[in-house]
């Protein structure tokens, strides 16, 4: 799916002149629009009411030149036209609504691409540029496996981990799973970095993925544009996998960035002389999830959505599509008839074990069901509270694993 041309209407030609003379800088543009209420009567302010409220110099000086400001808009106009990329504003029904969630959300977005992935529930995996032969494989399974369960895999672009988990989550022999990636600039949306990622971004575009940038086109590569790149992996995202990352890593910004917006950090352990893996483990040790599968990711995550489902959205709609489970979060959130039958069926949870059973637990099951809680009981206890034999009570918990009746966490058996 290609961009969408439309004509801009004055005040996004208002938000987009103030983008640019601010050089989309998030403090200086919010600082504007908190003060004016609207970007037009923010762009349409003179220059000394944006001195007086400590607009830095060079944003002022771009504001004493309207007519650059004119130009660069009419040229984002122009591309626009041309479907180069598109533009969605915040205030747009199609504007992801899980970014309104976090603490600066952009005012915009460039995209490339299917900018409905956006809408979707996302799970974003980062880690090293520089990992090892397992670490990429480990990157590109798990990928392409969460991807195959309908959800959506986010990363930003870069090489290593971020470029195996996009062609991880692209190869999909079935025509129905593919696409299902988002991939996150730290550039304009129209500068390719790194330079020979032009065949990534192509692919991921042509089958059906997106690409997004809150920068200005043309905008370079810089130190500072990454981390605002990973607060929004962070932001598109329901949760973060950090395959491998050394201490130093940009990745671990972005699990940062996710325990601060409220979101489950998974981390996958390595040998404890591997340097590549010292920031997974550092995550691990302050408390992010370990994990070896990526079921272990979908059995989290799916209890969070059932319970915000329930908490939200109690209709059954609701319960039986995972992409509404994540925009309820947002007051913003789309409203249920928009969404079609056919995202509805493709949504992860059809493809997860629910969370509530109504079924008969088999009578040769029931005693040792009946022992177990929601917070969770180890082996020890559970042989103690039975009087069976550890053969007989694995091959029981196996069984009830099986019916999907229970599940397995941190070596613990609980109910799901």
């Amino acid at each position: 799916m290609t961009a969408v041309t439309f004509l801009l209407s004055a005040e996004q030609r208002a938000v987009l002149a103030v983008w640019t003379e601010v050089n989309a800088s998030l403090s200086a543009y919010h600082k504007l629009i908190s003060n004016f209420g609207t970007a037009g009567l923010a762009w349409n302010a003179k220059v000394e009411a944006w001195r007086q409220l400590g607009i830095h110099s060079t944003h002022l000086k771009r504001h004493e030149q309207p007519e650059q400001t004119l130009t660069t808009i009419d040229k984002i106009q122009q591309a626009l036209l041309d479907g180069k990329y598109g533009l969605l504003f915040a205030d747009q029904p199609d504007y992801p609504a899980q970014l309104l969630e976090i603490y600066d959300p952009p005012p915009l977005l460039f995209y490339r691409g299917d900018k409905a992935r956006l809408q979707q529930a996302q799970i974003a995996i980062v880690g090293s540029r520089k990992p090892t032969a397992h670490a990429q494989k480990i990157t590109f399974d798990m990928a392409q496996y969460l991807a195959q369960a309908g959800y959506i895999i986010t990363s930003g672009l870069a090489l290593g981990v971020d470029k195996r988990a996009h062609l991880g989550a692209l190869a999909q022999s079935d025509t129905e799973y593919q696409g299902r990636t988002v991939g996150v600039m730290g550039t304009g949306i129209d500068v390719n970095y790194p330079n020979h990622h032009d065949k990534l971004f192509s692919q991921i575009i042509d089958q059906g993925g997106c690409i997004v940038s809150e920068l200005l086109p043309h905008t370079q590569p810089h130190k500072h544009t990454f981390p605002r790149r990973n607060r929004l992996v962070a932001g598109l995202s329901l949760a973060t996998i950090v395959t491998e990352a050394t201490i130093q890593s940009g990745s671990l910004i972005t699990a940062r960035l996710t325990s601060e917006q409220g979101k489950q950090v998974f981390a996958i352990p390595s040998h404890i002389d591997n340097s590549n893996a010292e920031g997974c483990h550092h995550l691990i040790r302050e408390g992010a999830t370990l994990i070896y599968h990526p079921q272990h990711v979908l059995e989290d995550i799916n209890n969070q959505l059932d319970y915000r489902a329930h908490t939200y959205q109690p209709s059954s709609n609701a319960e039986s599509s995972i992409e509404q489970a994540t925009l309820s979060q947002s007051s913003n959130s789309l409203n249920t008839e928009k969404l079609s039958s056919k995202s509805i069926n493709q949504s992860p949870q059809s493809n997860l074990k629910p969370s509530s059973y109504t079924s008969v637990i088999p009578e040769h099951l029931a005693l040792i069901y009946e022992q177990l809680d929601w917070h969770g009981q180890d082996l020890d206890a559970l042989l103690n509270t039975t009087d069976m034999s550890a053969a007989q009570l694995i091959g029981q918990l196996m069984e009830l694993e099986l019916l999907g009746v229970i599940s397995v966490q941190g070596g613990r058996y609980l109910r799901v």
